[in-house]
């Protein structure tokens, strides 16, 4: 197990990140939300009916999971699980970026997008350089 080429390690960076990322929030899902640009409101001053804390955890669990898949595909060199990440990352910074235009989500939310975009693009390049090797 270990990580051969370009592609594998734009592959491998992005879950360590994105593991990283969703420890981070399981710990403390505030921190999540003020770097995504979202006001933070302590817990005791939430409604009953305010599920934003839940639902960071739960965001955060399905990152945590992601990124250990990412390492294990990157680990393992599973070149068809790095071709089928690109085009939806693609999807992702798509809909995230409208989220953002749209007011639904604050302007950070947007680095999450771009994040997936860039990690795309550069994904994709590897890919067809190693291709054509």
């Amino acid at each position: 197990m270990k990580i051969r080429d370009a592609s594998g390690w734009t592959i491998f960076i992005f879950g360590v990140l994105a593991f990283l990322l969703g420890l981070l929030g399981l710990i403390r899902p505030e921190i999540l939300l003020g770097i995504l640009g979202f006001e933070i409101v302590e817990r005791s001053a939430r409604a009953s009916s305010d599920y934003t804390i839940v639902f960071m955890t739960a965001s955060s669990m399905a990152s945590f999971n992601m990124g250990v898949y990412y390492i294990l595909a990157a680990l393992n060199d599973v070149k068809s699980f790095y071709r089928w990440t690109v085009p939806f990352r693609v999807v992702t910074f798509v809909v995230f970026t409208l989220l953002v235009i749209t007011g639904a989500a604050p302007v950070n939310f947007f680095g999450v997008g771009l994040w997936e975009l860039l990690g795309s693009i550069a994904t994709g390049i590897a890919l067809a350089k190693e291709k054509n090797k």
